[in-house]
């Protein structure tokens, strides 16, 4: 499973003025997609961590294409782009119920040992899970 597909229904502390999802928040929405991502897999942000390995984030791309609003029920699609290494790669589109697009995204993080304070490769029992996706 490369893509894994999530509802989030937008609250009024997500909004603007407008009551347009305020910019800042996608980010937020991605990280609930990356870590039900993972999730599916068995694997969550807090274990890896409790094993010494964070995720920051290294690059951030966002396109508006259209306001997310109050109240709306978004779908969320979030999907591996390529096996992981040092780093991990999502693309995120965010669609409205009426399944326009509203948003695209894109993030790569890098996987971090905490011991060692530098980059490492994606741990093992994560690798493991992962590459069965791409042997076809």
């Amino acid at each position: 499973m490369l893509t894994h597909l999530q509802e989030i229904r937008v609250r009024y502390g997500e909004t603007d003025q407008m009551s347009y999802v305020y910019y800042g928040n996608y980010a937020q929405y991605f990280e609930m997609g990356r870590a039900e991502w993972l999730r599916n897999f068995g694997v969550s942000y807090k274990d890896m961590e409790d094993s010494g390995i964070m995720l920051p984030v290294l690059n951030l791309n966002i396109n508006y294409l259209k306001p997310a609003k109050y109240d709306d029920l978004l779908k969320l699609k979030t999907t591996l782009i390529k096996k992981p290494g040092v780093k991990i790669e999502f693309n995120f589109e965010i669609f409205n119920e009426e399944n326009e697009l509203l948003t695209t995204g894109y993030t790569s993080l890098v996987f971090f040992d905490m011991k060692k304070n530098r980059p490492t490769r994606c741990p093992e029992y994560l690798q493991k899970k992962i590459n069965p996706l791409f042997d076809h």
